[in-house]
């Protein structure tokens, strides 16, 4: 090997090991202050047994949908996340969307606020249905 490609493959390893240690060290994931699939479902599964709070919206979207309190409940208990439609970072507590089926055929969305000690449900969905309800 001539002294010049000994002088560029010294440079590439060198850049190489340079670049490998700003990875490691320096660059932060993007998604850093997002909670990991293991930290959202300890969160999810908390908010599952807690009081729960209606807010006064979702009493009037669930009264214009006919969606009662059992509804609300057995689809926190039994339905499944949907995290593209959950707001994690919503503050002051994170807001999971909860989309299953009730026991009488409605397909529905809830958003709970998983906040410390009670789950609020914010608002509540049916999937299937579009029902205009006066909420203000």
């Amino acid at each position: 090997m001539g002294t010049s490609k000994k002088k560029n493959l010294g440079s590439l390893i060198v850049l190489g090991i340079l670049l490998l240690l700003y990875l490691l060290f320096f660059k932060k994931p993007a998604e850093e202050n997002t909670p990991t699939r293991n930290e959202s479902d300890h969160r999810q599964a908390a908010f599952r047994h807690q009081q729960i709070y209606y807010t006064k919206h979702a009493q009037c979207r669930m009264d214009c949908r006919s969606i009662d309190e059992s509804e609300v409940k057995e689809i926190l208990q039994t339905g499944e996340i949907n995290y593209s439609k959950s707001d994690m970072k919503s503050k002051p507590c994170p807001k999971y969307a909860v989309e299953g089926t009730t026991h009488d055929g409605q397909h529905v969305r809830i958003i709970v606020g998983n906040c410390n000690t009670q789950a609020s449900i914010v608002t509540v969905i049916d999937l299937n249905n579009d029902v205009e309800c006066d909420c203000n």
